[in-house]
């Protein structure tokens, strides 16, 4: 129950975050300037790219190692699969993102607002996942170098939540929703993450020796939303420095965060 409670709280203050940028709507009637948003974007994806090598693949690698198996194995097997779910999951689930005028997915009939927030309750996922195994796998450990590497997945993912909170609820706000309404659907969009970081820990503890396979697994849906997503956003059809650095700003963050609380 330990892995539980832990992975509880780093999902709850993930989603706390999430909370906390979708307020912005209180404050802001637009959508932030485009430059502004490239640098969300693109520091997202560098905290995503990071935390996918130092708080999954390298402890994926190292967990099958201890155990006797070949590391590459799992880490590249678990990742493709990762890959394979989020493409998948992209195919069947309706959404529409941002700034976008057709949706993605499954024909549905389905409005607008309920699109883009099934858009980011989509890429939430893997998140979730990330920091529900991280407290996981701390657990198995039990030591405390493990589970402060979690908590800096979990700092840094909250980090880069904040901005996306704020870029469900401004949209909503554009789309003609109320404040308090664009507010809850924001806030929603990241709900995923403490669900599915729980989920996560409850079948990690009966499937020891697929853990490896399963940080992996995050860590390859996480990727796929970063290259698919995240860095064609930030560039928006354009070579864009503010996005580039943003990219570079997110991956020296969460590097910091993985190394000096790991």
């Amino acid at each position: 129950m330990n892995a539980v409670f832990w992975a509880a709280g780093g999902t709850g203050f993930t989603f706390f975050m999430t909370m906390c940028g979708a307020a912005m709507v209180f404050f802001f009637k637009k959508s932030p300037k485009q430059s502004i948003q490239r640098i969300f974007l693109g520091f997202a994806a560098g905290v995503m790219i990071a935390a996918s090598v130092w708080s999954l693949l390298i402890p994926a690698i190292e967990s099958a190692q201890e155990a006797g198996q070949i590391g590459w194995i799992p880490a590249a097997g678990g990742f493709v699969l990762g890959i394979a779910f989020l493409m998948l999951m992209d195919a069947l689930l309706p959404h529409l993102h941002p700034g976008a005028d057709s949706p993605e997915g499954l024909s549905s009939s389905l409005k607008r607002t309920t699109l883009l927030v099934l858009s980011v309750t989509l890429h939430n996922i893997p998140e979730g996942m990330a920091v529900g195994l991280a407290f996981a796998a701390a657990a198995q450990e039990g030591n405390a170098a493990s589970f402060s590497a979690a908590a800096a997945l979990a700092l840094g993912m909250g980090i880069q939540n904040f901005p996306e909170g704020a870029a469900v609820s401004l949209p909503l706000r554009k789309e003609g929703c109320s404040v308090w309404r664009s507010f809850a659907y924001g806030s929603l969009s990241g709900l995923v993450e403490f669900v599915f970081g729980v989920l996560v820990v409850l079948i990690a503890g009966s499937v020891t020796p697929l853990m490896p396979w399963m940080l992996s697994f995050a860590a390859g849906a996480m990727m796929y939303v970063v290259v698919e997503e995240l860095i064609p956003e930030a560039h928006l059809g354009e070579h864009s420095h503010t996005g580039t650095l943003g990219v570079m700003a997110g991956f020296i963050v969460m590097m910091i965060l993985d190394v000096a609380l790991g």
